[in-house]
Formats: structure tokens, C-alpha cells, sequence
């Protein structure tokens, strides 16, 4: 599901309770497809503070992949390249993850929402066409590792890092650091700014909760 997709959704549902045909709504920051975690939505009059609210710091935890290399480094396509992996060990995983802290140059994944010459990038990239993407200035605040298995290669990592990163971008140049290639099996974002995961309505309990909820005389809900 698009992050778009969950916002239509609760669109509907939070329309459909207020009585109204449409209720103004917007996210803000957009998730991948296959990640998980906070999405912020916001209605009516909070929807000025989306702008702001993009500009929060975020954390994610991910699972990577050691070995290989997706075009969309992560699951929504197959594997394209391999790479050998013998080498690899925690201590120099620790030694690469730490030398991505701080202000870093990372080129956005061709499956994204950027825009090229007026078009989003993952369009073009699905139609065949050649997406070159510039490198942008990113910042990674934290990085932490919170697993590795030399068996299987697959590590898993803390970030917490600043707008317009690119966790997927993050794993591939992670890969190539260690002399190798990555890609995202999983990705969680636990916190916005001081929205963390707990916090939060799941997809599938938000209607009960919105059922909850009173509707004021000035049309808002109200706990």
C-alpha cells in the first residue's frame, strides 16, 4: 500500500464520520510501499503544520540484505547483481556504519518520488527510460548496528537521520562500502519527530478508535 493509498482510506472513513463529502487531509512525509511505521496524517486546519513537521528528524530500523543488489535496492524487484561476501565482518561493518554519520552526499534510489523534468522518477524508471539522479546532501545523525548474522549476511540497523534520506539509498551505499552489495528486506519508521510508533493507530484499528471519538458542534473530533 502507497502512502497515499492509507491516506485515502482514512480519508473516507474520517469523511464518512464527520458527515462531510471530503475532509481536507494530508501526510506528511511518504513511506515506501513495502515499509512500516509512522505516517502522520493530518486534517483541516493541522494541515499547515505539514511542512514543518517533514522537517522533524526521523528513525528507522532495517533489515539489509549483504551480497546483493535490486534496482529499487529493496524487495519490490529481484535480485540483479551478486557480490562475494567472505570478507565481510562486524568489525568492519561497525567501522563503514560509522563513517555515514554527519552530513553525506547520497543520490536518490530511480524508484522514487523524485522529480525529473517534470516527472516522478519511479514512473519513468517502470516505463525503461534512463533516470539520473544528482546527489543530494542528506544527514545521519545516528547509526547504529543492532544485528548481523555471518550465516546468512543479513544485518539489521538503528537510524536516525534528517529530511529527503533515503534508507534504500543508505543500504545499496552501505554494500558498496563493505566491498559488496545490499539491499532492504525490511523497513520500519518508528518515529517523527516526537510522534514515535507506539503512539500510533495501526491501519487496521483506526476504525475502531475513530468510532470512539465524539464529533463537536464546529465539526471536529474530539477525544
Amino acid at each position: 500500500m502507497s502512502s497515499f493509498g492509507a491516506l485515502a482510506h482514512i480519508r473516507f472513513l474520517v469523511s464518512k464520520k464527520m458527515h462531510v463529502k471530503r475532509v481536507k487531509m494530508g501526510h506528511a512525509g511518504t513511506l515506501d510501499p513495502l515499509a512500516t511505521g509512522v505516517l502522520i496524517l493530518c486534517t483541516g486546519k493541522a494541515t499547515k503544520q505539514i511542512e514543518t513537521l517533514q522537517l522533524h528528524d526521523k528513525e528507522y530500523t532495517a533489515t539489509l540484505q549483504l551480497g546483493a543488489t535490486t534496482p529499487s535496492f529493496d524487495r519490490e524487484h529481484t535480485v540483479d547483481m551478486t557480490y562475494p561476501t567472505r570478507h565481510i565482518t562486524r568489525e568492519q561493518i561497525e567501522k563503514v556504519l560509522a563513517s555515514f554519520v554527519g552530513e553525506i552526499q547520497q543520490v536518490p534510489p530511480a524508484y522514487s518520488a523524485v522529480m525529473v523534468d517534470g516527472h516522478r522518477a519511479y514512473k519513468l524508471a517502470r516505463k525503461g527510460g534512463e533516470v539520473e539522479l544528482k546527489a543530494k546532501p542528506v544527514r545521519i545523525d545516528e547509526i547504529e548496528l543492532t544485528s548481523f548474522d555471518p550465516t546468512t549476511m543479513q544485518m539489521s540497523i538503528r537510524v536516525v537521520c534528517g529530511k529527503g534520506t533515503y534508507i534504500r539509498s543508505l543500504a545499496r551505499d552501505i554494500g558498496y562500502a563493505l566491498g559488496s552489495g545490499a539491499f532492504l528486506t525490511a523497513l520500519c519508521r518508528t518515529r517523527l519527530g516526537d510522534v514515535r510508533i507506539e503512539d500510533c493507530q495501526t491501519f487496521d484499528t483506526f476504525p475502531q478508535w475513530l468510532d470512539e471519538q465524539l464529533v463537536g458542534e464546529n465539526s471536529q473530533i474530539v477525544k
